[in-house]
């Protein structure tokens, strides 16, 4: 068994949860230079003010650090839930009165994300599970003539795995990133020169770094080769507008639970052409003009590719998100973000033994990237720190790969790193009891003994208790299909 043990001068269980902003690297001058614009949330989300309990006894407020991967519920969207759950009820197919409402919710929910995308009038918008199911239905739907693909996809080596995975199913070519944007961005019209290439998929901001990607200028470079253009927004939708018509963007993919929605609904909005022609992604009830026992008669529009009973609620509260982050006023919630950034990254980069990762050296720290930094801790397996973290200062975040392999293998972090991501529900306190976290385990080592179980690294002997209505259940901590990620 894989263990790791506490330090003989391990912190004390009140001076655990000590986070006082004299303590941190750095000044308090840079907590409050930053106090103004990041101090309180900038919009209410639920579950803001649970209490994490810590090993040594105790609870303290849990520091949400974890946005990336599911962001809570904005409190807007919960209160909207609870008003429409009562006419919950079919759709499509339903003359009841329930049915009728849910109906009208759903089918105008994806005007609403339309509006939200700056969509064409004819886009296509199709709700589906999530960012994944988006760019695998799009897959399905890539130009075929006379049974060959009109072309082949290209990728970069930076994508969450479902930019990356659906389109090793089609032909397709893959691009090594260049150390600068700039230098990528000429790889890339390399490539398109070559001819051949049907679509460009790319991510609209790294879910591992945070960097933002210049798709304006990449939408442009893959029309002039005649080629489409996908972006896959799961972490840019969240914190920067979007507009596919401005940007010229032929498809582009996000999910709700990224967004502050609940359900995990997704959504692929574009051009209808391709969708309208391509294999419909779920062959089923809803999907059909016409079926017969030998043969179907295909649907077009949205409800070719949403066969079967949709996920209404995911979808209707999607659309509320994305209309309560269109309300924010753009220079408060760049500022309240980039303080977060900012004061996280200065602060970890005055912790010795801390590295914050990046994949290009161009990019611009105050304008070209969103709410997540990445980084490692020298001599701690970043699973052990983040459950250290967890245990004994109540601050939850991601480690390991982040469905990112081949990006982690090229910055060299083949076993994982770190990644703290935040958004409009976060403050300031939260990346303070980050850094304050990471300060004690650089001097003053772990306070407590930790195992790996099912593959994580967990306390041992933990004695802390979850709600009553939630299993407990031995070896499922942190579990997970993929053990390395």
């Amino acid at each position: 068994m894989t263990t790791a043990t506490v330090s003989p001068e391990a912190v004390s269980p009140q001076a655990a949860v000590q986070h006082q902003a004299a303590a941190l690297p750095g000044s308090p001058s840079l907590f409050d230079q930053h106090r103004t614009a990041a101090g309180r949330p900038l919009a209410a989300v639920s579950g803001a003010e649970i209490q994490a309990p810590l090993i040594h006894g105790g609870h303290v407020r849990y520091a949400n650090l974890d946005y990336g991967a599911s962001a809570p519920a904005l409190s807007v969207v919960s209160a909207y839930l609870n008003e429409i759950l009562p006419f919950y009820a079919s759709v499509h197919r339903g003359a009841g009165y329930a049915s009728q409402i849910s109906t009208s919710v759903y089918e105008n929910a994806r005007a609403i994300v339309r509006d939200f995308v700056g969509g064409r009038p004819d886009d296509s918008v199709i709700f589906t599970r999530n960012t994944t199911d988006s760019l695998n239905l799009l897959a399905g739907c890539l130009p075929v003539t006379d049974g060959r693909p009109d072309g082949d996809v290209l990728y970069l080596d930076i994508e969450h795995h479902a930019n990356l995975l659906p389109w090793q199913g089609v032909p397709h070519r893959s691009i090594v990133a260049a150390d600068t944007i700039a230098e990528t961005i000429d790889a890339v019209r390399a490539e398109l020169r070559q001819g051949g290439v049907s679509l460009l998929a790319v991510t609209g901001a790294s879910n591992v770094t945070g960097e933002i990607l210049p798709i304006r200028a990449l939408a442009a470079l893959a029309h002039e080769h005649g080629a489409r253009i996908a972006v896959d927004a799961a972490q840019l939708a969240p914190h920067r507008r979007i507009d596919i018509t401005a940007d010229d963007v032929d498809y582009i993919a996000f999910s709700g639970h990224k967004l502050y929605a609940p359900f995990g609904a997704g959504v692929l909005v574009g051009r209808p052409d391709w969708l309208d022609a391509g294999t419909p992604h779920l062959a089923g009830g809803g999907a059909v003009r016409e079926a017969r026992l030998d043969g179907v008669s295909w649907a077009t529009g949205p409800a070719r590719h949403e066969g079967g009973s949709p996920n209404v609620l995911g979808a209707a509260t999607l659309a509320r998100a994305t209309q309560v982050i269109a309300e924010l006023d753009q220079d408060r919630w760049h500022a309240h973000e980039s303080a977060i950034r900012s004061f996280l990254v200065e602060g970890l980069q005055e912790i010795d033994g801390v590295t914050v990762h990046q994949i290009f050296k161009d990019t611009n720290p105050d304008t070209d990237t969103i709410g997540v930094v990445n980084f490692s801790v020298e001599g701690y397996d970043a699973g052990l720190v983040a459950a250290y973290l967890s245990a004994e200062h109540g601050v939850g975040l991601r480690d390991g790969r982040f469905c990112a392999h081949p990006l982690l293998k090229r910055l060299g972090l083949p076993s994982g790193s770190l990644r703290a991501s935040f958004g409009v529900g976060s403050r300031l306190e939260d990346a303070e009891r980050l850094l304050a976290g990471i300060r004690d385990l650089r001097t003053k080592g772990l306070g407590w003994d930790y195992v790996v179980d099912a593959g994580r690294w967990v306390p041992a002997n933990d004695n802390r208790t979850y709600p009553h209505w939630a299993p407990n259940t031995p070896g499922t901590a942190g579990a997970a299909p993929c053990i390395d990620d």
